[in-house]
């Protein structure tokens, strides 16, 4: 079946189908040989307890050796041996299921780690080129404008200048005795060579064997035999099925005839080790490498320096990764040769959701996830009235002006745009013009967001991504020269037009299909064609007009067949370059300069949406309720630049700004003397110290650090710094570091962070970053209850359900102590078990010790308990926005979920420091007047029930309209999440509680 056929009859809504319903809540769990099945499985009794009802696994396929993410798939169809084998996998499966639990793993379609020794299917492209049976898979560039490069695919993978790796020895031809196999080796990688080859190795030994065969003639004869049979296999030109299909019978055959000489010819592995000696060469003889330099130029891959990779590289990649090489997903021999193991996992019940990782670089996302539905969906034996779906949630990320397609075969996303939506209740609207000046006077005079963000994409074009952009010229190219009217665009102006295009495109991608563009499309691509034009200086501006008209797919309307089809295929590879580079410009790049509020900067955020308003907030959430009901909801993921509660600290300084400038101009004071003067200036740079402080201010240790702590801590942030000033690219790099930048800027933190009497920094720093951290807990208990009670499925990245101060990876891949959570959690359970008059107090002694993270654990456990004991309301209730009013309205976000006769009552504050500047505790008296208002819910048949204190709440007024006064529900913990039982209509009220 192919990706482009019809929808099968059976399942006829599959895009519908898949919003149907999901998990109750996640939890994401990061699996490695540090973690896996077996440990994981030791976590599940606690993520029981915690209500939890999916662990939501990393990949776990056969994954690089050492790998500590799993993204690297070398084997689509096996576990990695390092999480662990099929016994710990059923272990751990059964634990599920003893516990009422299932499992949503991690799905990579987009591609696969190569390199190595270690991927079948790439070292079958290698060996063989266009005439592999897996040359299909991979999205290479098999005709490339280089002419040298043409049948061959790039290998960047040298660590200098081919000729002087060849010339030191480091590349070894190397014979494979069991296998009849030559290939070339360097270090850990492995390089098979075209069987075809083989006759130039052992055609001529150029040294005799030690000891002579019996029969020397049999031998040479059988071994002449076998080399005419190696010469006479199929080209690797020769692509016809049939003939690849012979190469590889026969190429197999003949590898295992050698093998055999080998092991029974006497003379056959010396000759073997003759030939390798004279071909390896001598090192500081560049001519005795002259052998192996043009057997190698005979293969299906050239070897080059990896700074090749950037201009030359002909396969497609995962961003600028050259050790993951692009999968063609929407080949169905590919769909269904690495969703095998997938399928019987489905089958069997020990995976019922998915997980979708980067849609966005695959050719056609859409009938990918509706293949998904309908190739899966059988695997389990379901039928369309049993079970009408599987649940997917994909990875993608969209502007605030997009919207995901209702015609996808998904039930939402990942949870990065709520993320961003519930951070911005937190920061302070109102002071960005005061944040904007405070920044700008203290780093210095940066461009505008919007044309930071246009350079850095440019940049990525024109260096990391370079070759891809390249491809594409070459493909448009081909299609201008194609038609008389358009032939005289040149390969350059092309290319300068396809770079400005993509660096002006305003969203990830768009999702043109075989129909061509919708109508959304064709808006992005005209904004970003007209944006390219406005910056061009291009002397033939109709050249933008055939891009656009290509890249809308209107330039086939009305052409031939072949013609149309070209144009079509251009338009949906180009949508697979625009989202690495939007990825790397913006994510990976801007994120890392523009450093006015950092918690903004986040995966799915824009820095320049300065916080949301309670209004604007109901509008997402009653969309979200509408749309996309059983989508995911992150707060912290594994792709985080900063986790929930370094955020939730870092939007407090919205609230302060006098005070933080005033805190601003003490430490650089302070700490000028601690800076370096280099050529380009004193270093650390104003920008990166700006940078350092939210940074230590959002994840300072509460309590106060000691020495031992202290030094880990340090280490952690130096870690930090380095890699966020390489991927900045201002002052150091990946590509090119600057180790005197790195240096200073590493010795500036050091002394920061090295406690003494004459450290004044830490003693001015100190009491502010715990001022800040009482206010930054707060923001983080109302984004927990917001999460757990909004629309969606609540997600848990591992350890955030107590506090966590976390920075981008691999620092939030640190492992979790699961036992002291579970330690805590019983602790909870024990105090909680009590009259409302203890919890009350319990409630207080929790707020008073909030840095042990279990007001947040507290929280965490209820709301979960609550979603465990009423799922439908949850799953299915309306979201209705609720009024406050009295002097401190704007501070609190309230709102309820309704479904049938039941309730709850979700009561979040916000902007914290804005509300007690003294530091007191948010409760009781600080609220006054204010209260929420019951009106849209209509009579009660019970008075309101706290869910934290287990008291009863709220009072009448004289219309007989419920109140919650937030004086008497907020006296003794921050947030307030409240049960409801509605009166059925017609029923009267109930009386005051």
């Amino acid at each position: 079946m192919s990706l482009n056929d019809p929808a099968p009859q059976s399942l006829p809504d599959t895009a519908s189908a898949a919003r149907a319903s999901g998990p109750r809540a996640t939890y994401r769990v990061q699996l490695n040989a540090q973690f896996g099945f077996r440990k994981a499985a030791a976590i599940v009794p606690y993520l029981a307890r915690l209500g939890v009802s999916h662990i939501y696994c990393s990949p776990y396929l056969a994954a690089r050796p050492g790998s500590q993410h799993g993204y690297d798939i070398i084997d689509h169809n096996t576990l990695n041996p390092e999480i662990g084998d099929a016994a710990d996998y059923a272990h751990f499966t059964a634990v599920l299921a003893a516990h009422d639990m299932r499992q949503m793993v991690d799905v990579v379609p987009n591609h696969m780690g190569v390199m190595g020794a270690d991927n079948a299917w790439w070292l079958d492209v290698l060996e063989n080129g266009p005439a592999a049976k897996h040359a299909g898979f991979f999205d290479i560039d098999w005709q490339p404008l280089k002419a040298e490069l043409r049948g061959k695919v790039l290998l960047p993978v040298l660590g200098d200048h081919y000729g002087k790796v060849l010339e030191r020895g480091e590349l070894k031809l190397a014979f494979d005795a069991e296998r009849g196999q030559f290939s070339v080796h360097y270090y850990e990688h492995r390089f098979p060579l075209d069987p075809r080859t083989y006759p130039h190795i052992l055609g001529t030994s150029g040294a005799a064997p030690e000891k002579a065969a019996p029969n020397p003639s049999d031998e040479a004869a059988a071994l002449q035999s076998l080399l005419t049979a190696f010469g006479r296999l199929p080209a690797r030109s020769d692509t016809a099925p049939e003939k690849v299909a012979q190469r590889a019978s026969d190429a197999e055959s003949c590898k295992r005839a050698l093998a055999w000489m080998c092991a029974r010819a006497p003379g056959m592995a010396a000759r073997i080790d003759a030939c390798l000696a004279r071909l390896n060469g001598t090192p500081g003889d560049g001519a005795s490498f002259d052998a192996l330099d043009a057997l190698m130029r005979e293969q299906a891959w050239r070897l080059a320096y990896w700074r090749v990779a950037s201009d030359e590289i002909n396969y497609r990649r995962f961003f600028d990764i050259n050790d993951l090489a692009a999968l063609r997903m929407e080949n169905a021999t590919v769909f269904d040769a690495t969703h095998c193991l997938l399928a019987d996992l489905l089958a069997s019940g020990k995976v019922d959701c998915l997980r979708i990782d980067h849609p966005d670089g695959l050719y056609d996302p859409a009938e990918y996830f509706r293949r998904l539905q309908q190739t899966l969906l059988p695997a389990v034996g379901a039928t369309q009235e049993a079970q009408p779906h599987i649940y997917v949630a994909i990875e993608k990320i969209t502007a605030s002006y997009e919207r995901l397609s209702q015609q996808w075969a998904v039930a939402g996303t990942t949870g990065y745009r709520f993320a961003n939506v519930v951070h911005g209740l937190f920061v302070d609207g109102s002071a960005e013009a005061r944040m904007d000046r405070i920044y700008r006077s203290f780093a210095g005079d940066l461009p505008p967001f919007d044309e930071l963000l246009y350079r850095c994409k440019r940049l990525i074009v024109q260096t990391a991504l370079a070759g891809e952009l390249n491809v594409l010229a070459n493909l448009l190219g081909r299609i201008a020269e194609s038609c008389r009217d358009t032939r005289d665009y040149t390969q350059n102006s092309l290319r300068h037009v396809l770079a400005e295009i993509v660096a002006c495109f305003p969203v990830y991608r768009t999702y043109i299909d075989s129909a061509g563009a919708s109508d959304e499309d064709r808006r992005y691509i005209d904004w970003a064609v007209a944006a390219a034009r406005k910056r061009s200086r291009s002397a033939d501006a109709s050249v933008f007009e055939f891009v656009r008209e290509v890249l809308t797919t209107r330039r086939g309307d009305g052409r031939a067949s072949d013609y149309r089809a070209d144009i079509v295929a251009f338009a949906q590879k180009f949508q697979q370059f625009t989202a690495p580079v939007m990825a790397k410009g913006c994510e990976d790049t801007s994120f890392y300069i523009y450093n006015r509020l950092v918690s903004l900067n986040e995966v799915g955020g824009d820095p320049r949406t300065f916080g949301m308003g309670v209004t604007a907030f109901h509008g997402a959430s009653m969309d979200r309720a509408r749309n996309w009901p059983q989508t995911m909801l992150a707060t912290s993921t594994h792709d985080n630049k900063r986790s929930e509660d370094v955020r939730a600290r870092i939007a407090v300084l919205s609230e302060m700004p006098a005070l933080w400038r005033l805190m601003l101009r003490r430490w650089s004071r302070t700490n000028r003397s601690r800076k370096r003067m280099l050529d380009q200036g004193l270093a650390p740079s104003r920008n990166d110290e700006y940078l350092l402080y939210q940074t230590l201010l959002g994840t300072w240790p509460q309590p106060g650090p000691g020495a031992a702590e202290l030094a880990v801590y340090c280490e952690r942030i130096l870690r930090y710094m380095q890699k966020a000033v390489r991927e900045a690219k201002q002052h150091s790099s990946w590509v090119n570091p600057d180790p005197a930048y790195e240096t200073a800027l590493h010795d500036f933190i050091v002394a920061l962070l090295t406690p003494g009497r004459r450290n004044r920094f830490l003693a001015d720093f100190v009491p502010f970053a715990e001022h800040v951290a009482r206010y930054g807990l707060y923001n983080g208990l109302s984004q927990a209850l917001i999460k757990f009670t909004s629309p969606g499925i609540p997600d848990i990245y591992q350890g955030n359900e107590i506090l966590d101060f976390s920075l981008v990876d691999p620092d939030n891949r640190r492992p979790i102590d699961y036992a002291q959570r579970a330690h805590l959690l019983e602790g909870l359970m024990r105090d909680f078990d009590a009259t409302p008059a203890q919890r009350a107090a319990s409630l207080r002694r929790l707020l008073d010790a909030a840095g042990d993270g279990r007001a947040k654990l507290l929280l965490t456990w209820r709301a979960l308990e609550l979603r465990r004991q009423d799922a439908a309301l949850f799953r299915h209730g309306d979201y209705l926005p609720l009024a406050a009013t009295g002097a401190c309205a704007e501070h609190v976000c309230a709102y309820a979920r309704r479904h049938g006769e039941r309730a709850v009552v979700v009561l979040a504050p916000r902007l914290y420091a804005r509300l007690v500047e003294n530091g007191t505790p948010p409760l009781g008296e600080v609220w006054g007047d204010t209260c929420v208002s019951l009106a849209p819910l209509g009579p009660l048949a019970a008075a309101p029930l706290d869910v934290l204190s287990g008291r009863h709440c709220g009072s009448q007024d004289e219309g007989r309209t419920w109140l919650l006064p937030l004086q008497e529900i907020l006296n003794d913990f921050p947030v307030a999440l409240i049960t409801l039982r509605l009166a059925p209509a017609g029923a009267a009220a109930a009386p005051d509680a």
